[in-house]
């Protein structure tokens, strides 16, 4: 997978900074947890499946950032979770089949080729959560991610691999800055990729010219092998 193929997951220092919706946290807490084992797609540095372990019956989180599953897993140590497990593996390749999931989860890293491989790797009854970028999301940069969903797409693809939509809402905030200097200290974490794709000379533009908002927008889904 190239570059410009990269899914556009929020890890490292941008996961963070950033909370996991309590509406996520709420619809997979109405599974059966205890007796399940989770497969956390693009887990970063774990936040998701560190969460979630302790109402598992056990977790495997993967990210093909060495880095960040390293980091995962000693702070699974320091947690004292020993149901945790933390995998290099690339979401886009191989078969989720081999981690035996009961369930699928992934928080800000989705794509068609992640919703095809939960579908092989479910049986049917089994769940499928997950928080994708909605097509709102950084709308100020003038550029629609391709990993962004809307809600026809994500019907379609979930559809398409078999699955049946039990929950899908839109949590979308606007945020207002008092300056350009507030702004910009909004997405400083986030030039190194803008620049890459042409998004930050956008939303440079945006600001020049008297914006002073950025909106983060996200699709909740939980779906149901059918």
């Amino acid at each position: 997978m190239g570059a410009q193929d990269t899914i556009e997951c929020v890890t490292g220092a941008a996961a963070k900074t950033s909370g996991i919706s309590p509406t996520f946290l709420g619809l997979l807490g109405a599974e059966p947890l205890a007796s399940l084992t989770v497969l956390d797609v693009g887990t970063g540095w774990g936040r998701l499946a560190l969460e979630l372990a302790p109402r598992c019956h056990g977790i495997v989180g993967i990210d093909r950032e060495p880095s960040l599953i390293d980091d995962a897993r000693r702070r699974a140590v320091a947690a004292g979770i020993a149901n945790a497990e933390f995998v290099v593996a690339d979401a886009e390749v191989g078969e989720y089949r081999i981690f035996m999931p009961s369930m699928v989860v992934a928080h800000l890293c989705m794509s068609d080729a992640i919703v095809e491989r939960a579908g092989r790797a479910l049986a049917p009854g089994q769940a499928f959560g997950f928080v994708a970028f909605e097509a709102e999301q950084w709308r100020e940069t003038g550029r629609r991610s391709r990993f962004a969903y809307d809600e026809t797409r994500a019907r379609a693809v979930l559809d398409a691999n078999g699955f049946a939509v039990e929950h899908l809402e839109v949590e979308r905030e606007t945020q207002r800055y008092d300056s350009l200097e507030a702004a910009l200290a909004a997405v400083v974490g986030l030039e190194d990729r803008w620049r890459s794709d042409g998004r930050w000379f956008r939303y440079i533009k945006y600001l020049e010219e008297g914006g002073r908002t950025l909106t983060r927008s996200h699709l909740i889904v939980m779906a149901r092998r059918r």
